[in-house]
């Protein structure tokens, strides 16, 4: 008699992703400001979007639905999971320009980072996050030799639900 191939037996999922617990903060609606915008032909302006965080198959990984009212910020999507052996999460990325990316990602109770270490284009995001949680103050940085670091926008991260 063959053994059962594990891949294929109908033991169901955990209910939640114990690595997830640490990203509770970031559940909900948020309404988010763009400004100091690299990309934007006025410095000064100033965008205005939304984001939500939701829990995939009740908590197994974290879905994070980005989009804005200005036309420079692509509408995004992406998926969060930890790695168990690194301590860390992991962010997959895709936006309706069609760019593709996996990010690295932190999160402590203040210090939120993202990172993506790629030769000719490397980003890194910071967000301090208010003591009650209710808002993340955050920015980009961009490089193009992963040396020299200059600032791409800042967001404004303000929790609604």
């Amino acid at each position: 008699m063959a053994k059962k191939n594990p891949s294929t037996a109908s033991e169901p999922l955990p209910k939640t992703n114990p690595g997830l617990q640490g990203l509770s903060l970031l559940a909900g609606k948020w309404d988010v400001e763009f400004s100091s915008m690299s990309f934007h032909p006025d410095p000064s302006a100033v965008g205005y979007g939304h984001a939500s965080f939701e829990w995939l198959e009740g908590g197994v990984f974290l879905v994070e639905h980005s989009e804005a009212d200005n036309p420079e910020v692509p509408r995004g999507i992406m998926i969060i999971g930890p790695d168990d052996a690194a301590g860390t999460y992991c962010m997959l990325y895709y936006d309706s320009r069609g760019v593709s990316r996996i990010y690295q990602m932190s999160l402590s109770s203040s210090t939120w980072k993202l990172w993506r270490d790629f030769p000719g284009f490397s980003q890194r995001f910071m967000g301090t996050i208010s003591d009650d949680g209710r808002s993340i103050k955050a920015s980009w940085e961009k490089s193009s030799d992963g040396s020299h670091w200059e600032h791409d926008f800042d967001l404004t991260y303000t929790k609604i639900k």
